[in-house]
């Protein structure tokens, strides 16, 4: 298409091109974009960004959000067109045409700046290619401004690892729902991360069940209040996976290897959670002194530590059919610690 043949022609010719052919092509995708991107901002009032202050600007960016998330595939859809956008006017910034439309280009950016922010998602190079930062920098406030969704949302920026009831409270009464939804998911996928480096088990259960309540909402099968809903849910329910070693008498690493074990609901029926628990202690144990610092490379330290976790398991007669896969879960839990205790 025509932007794809004026960057082709502007980065073969070593950033010189041929100005007729590359800016009258560029101008052209520019202004086809920009009147898409118009399009799906139809009916959003945009007079603060043009005339007010930049709390006045940023105090836009929630309303954007929500006026394009309440669209078909309307976050792909944006995100597409001011890429697309941002790379045509980048070849013709100078022209007068680029100039009526730039303080447009920097809202739209803005906007696909903080709904990015709320995934966590990185900007791609184009977003980052400096020439194009400069152009519009007079047209929207300081970067961190702008992406800043936590603020503009009215929110103070919360502790990722407790998800307090006082937040998640705040959360809830938020104006624009499609904004909480999306700054809750990205901090319950925040979460989920970090406790995917200790507990494999519970983070696979949650990543789950995150997986399959955003697909739902994706697909439009449950409304944004009840999405809201469901998120706050697993968020207490992160908090309560937090009070379990306290319940059980295990620490982390502990509980850890106690949800490897108790993965299968027959091991626990068979056996019990008194001696699973057992088991869990003894686990950290033998395997934490077996762990060397390059026991995940070492083919023969890894057939090791498997032979010690079976020996374990049938010592306290842990179900033979469903050793195979303990031992599997254990090993996997262990190489997420090894860093830890080889130190």
């Amino acid at each position: 298409d025509q932007l794809k043949y004026a960057l082709a022609t502007y980065t073969q010719s070593g950033g010189k091109g041929s100005p007729s052919i590359d800016t009258a092509a560029a101008i052209a995708v520019m202004l086809e974009k920009h009147e898409i991107a118009c399009g799906m901002m139809h009916g959003f009032d945009l007079s603060k960004w043009h005339h007010g202050t930049p709390a006045e600007k940023m105090s836009l960016l929630p309303g954007a959000q929500e006026h394009i998330l309440e669209q078909e595939n309307g976050k792909e859809r944006f995100v597409q067109v001011v890429t697309e956008l941002s790379q045509a006017f980048a070849l013709c910034a100078g022209t007068e045409e680029a100039i009526k439309i730039r303080d447009d280009i920097g809202f739209f950016q803005a906007a696909k700046a903080a709904l990015a922010k709320q995934r966590g998602e990185r900007k791609s190079s184009e977003d980052l290619d400096h020439a194009v930062r400069q152009l519009v920098a007079k047209a929207i406030p300081p970067e961190g401004e702008i992406i800043d969704v936590f603020e503009a949302a009215g929110l103070k920026q919360p502790d990722l690892s407790i998800l307090s009831d006082q937040f998640l409270a705040e959360v809830r009464a938020l104006k624009y729902k499609n904004v909480a939804a999306e700054l809750l998911a990205k901090l319950l996928g925040d979460e989920i991360k970090v406790r995917s480096k200790r507990n494999l088990v519970q983070s696979r259960e949650f990543s789950e069940m995150l997986k399959k309540t955003l697909n739902a909402y994706h697909n439009r099968a449950i409304a944004t209040q009840e999405v809201i809903e469901e998120l706050i849910k697993l968020a207490k329910q992160l908090s309560e996976a937090d009070k379990r070693g306290v319940d059980l008498g295990l620490n982390d690493d502990e509980v850890a290897f106690y949800d490897a074990l108790a993965a299968n609901d027959s091991a626990v029926k068979v056996m019990g959670k008194a001696e699973l628990k057992v088991i869990a202690t003894e686990l950290v144990t033998q395997v934490r002194k077996s762990v060397t610092i390059d026991w995940t490379l070492r083919e023969s330290a890894r057939a090791k530590i498997k032979v010690l976790v079976k020996r374990i398991l049938r010592k306290h007669g842990y179900p033979p059919d469903l050793q195979d896969e303990a031992t599997k879960l254990v090993l996997q839990q262990a190489e997420l610690l090894c860093a830890e205790w080889a130190a």
